[in-house]
């Protein structure tokens, strides 16, 4: 069933991973990360602080939240990645996604901060993906939430979850008539 507020929440559906990825899957990923920080940057440019603290659906978090979200979620992933890259499969470190969305931070630091953030990180992100071979990219950690995980897997995962909450933002901009 396709309700309107699972439209809302995955505008861009839900993930759905690729069988078998090859060279030219993941350069389409290293693409769509490279490009997040200055997509963001530019959708939430024009919005006023007060439009910032709209949620972009029901119940869900406002497009500010979204921002630092992604910030945190992305430092997270790179660390992983790392481990991955270093580490005999380890245990991915989680976090309460939904109490880190509460804490000031959220509340009080520009969107700017976070763009920033996620500029700087992403050109590290995307130069050591780059560097990767496929043998690498077939090392692993262990999610708690998703299991076994391959870097490949993670990658796909990491560029759809950037899409994703972008598309959040430009679906309520676009929705409350921001987006002119």
């Amino acid at each position: 069933m396709h309700t309107e507020l699972e439209r809302l929440r995955f505008p861009i559906g839900r993930f759905q991973p690729t069988v078998d990825p090859g060279a030219e899957d993941r350069r389409a990923w290293i693409a769509d990360i490279a490009g997040i920080a200055g997509t963001l940057r530019a959708l939430v440019a024009d919005l006023t602080s007060e439009q910032l603290r709209v949620p972009c659906r029901p119940e869900g978090w406002t497009a500010l939240q979204v921002v630092h979200h992604l910030a945190d979620s992305d430092m997270n992933a790179y660390i992983r990645f790392k481990r991955a890259l270093t580490e005999a499969s380890p245990l991915a470190a989680t976090f309460r996604e939904d109490a880190f969305a509460t804490l000031a931070d959220y509340r009080d630091t520009p969107a700017g901060t976070s763009v920033t953030l996620l500029s700087a990180l992403h050109g590290r992100f995307v130069s050591l993906l780059r560097s990767m071979t496929p043998e690498q990219f077939a090392r692993s950690f262990t999610s708690p939430t998703h299991g076994r995980m391959t870097l490949d897997q993670a990658a796909e995962r990491f560029a759809w979850h950037g899409r994703h909450h972008i598309a959040q933002i430009a679906s309520l901009k676009s929705r409350m008539g921001w987006d002119n």
